[in-house]
């Protein structure tokens, strides 16, 4: 049974998401708090989290700090914090989604699913456990630094390699556009996101068989990218 742990201080919410999740066979333990929440993961080492951010004894960026220290669990955050500051902030903290505040159960159950079938094939330091991914459209193997589509090898740029090689070992992951511009560019990258734009445009006019509709190099507008196998 997957099992999974809900950091949230609103009792309703945390209701509703507990028989929600018990309804569709997950096994569901309760945290309102950090402390709490930092105490039953090492406790039940739990599959999947969902993590608020405004707890009422520490910032959730801080429980995602104290996870990221051990475990690849997956973290989604749920909250009802809009700005764009405060996802890339949790994004580059360890979380791999973000739910804004009211969201529709579907949705985010359908995310929850998503992310616990990636946590099941990612290894403990949170890459690609194979060297060889496959997609419909292109293969990429890691250890060779080597791309195919239609049966030809790809030519790629060391740069185009290296953005296309974060995104490949992080799967399903959204990856900030802060942290793509400091690993890919260096820390004087900043605000260069047109960098960003440029070479992935480039990426996917290679790789995708549409690049004018992306399904495998994902842009999350405002907060980064994904790559969806």
């Amino acid at each position: 049974m997957t099992r999974v742990l809900v950091v949230e201080d609103d009792p309703q919410l945390v209701r509703s998401l507990v028989i929600n999740l018990q309804a569709r066979q997950y096994g569901a333990d309760a945290a309102p708090d950090g402390a709490t929440a930092l105490r039953l993961a090492a406790t039940n080492r739990p599959d999947a989290i969902l993590l608020d951010l405004g707890l009422p004894d520490m910032d959730g960026i801080d429980v995602i700090k104290g996870l990221r220290g051990w475990t690849s669990a997956p973290i989604l955050v749920v909250s009802a914090r809009h700005g764009a500051a405060d996802k890339i902030q949790a994004l580059d903290a360890g979380a791999d989604d973000f739910i804004t505040k009211p969201f529709s159960m579907d949705e985010l159950l359908a995310r929850l699913r998503a992310a616990t079938r990636r946590g099941a094939d990612r290894s403990p330091a949170g890459t690609a456990e194979t060297t060889v991914v496959n997609t419909p459209s292109f293969s990429v193997d890691l250890f060779a630094k080597k791309v195919r589509r239609d049966g030809h090898e790809i030519r790629l740029t060391p740069t185009e390699w290296h953005l296309l090689e974060i995104l490949i070992c992080n799967p399903g992951r959204l990856i900030s556009q802060r942290r793509l511009l400091q690993e890919v560019w260096g820390s004087g990258a900043g605000g260069k996101t047109n960098y960003l734009r440029v070479y992935m445009a480039q990426l996917r006019s290679k790789l995708e068989a549409d690049p004018s509709r992306p399904r495998h190099l994902i842009t999350e507008p405002g907060m980064g990218y994904r790559f969806e196998v």
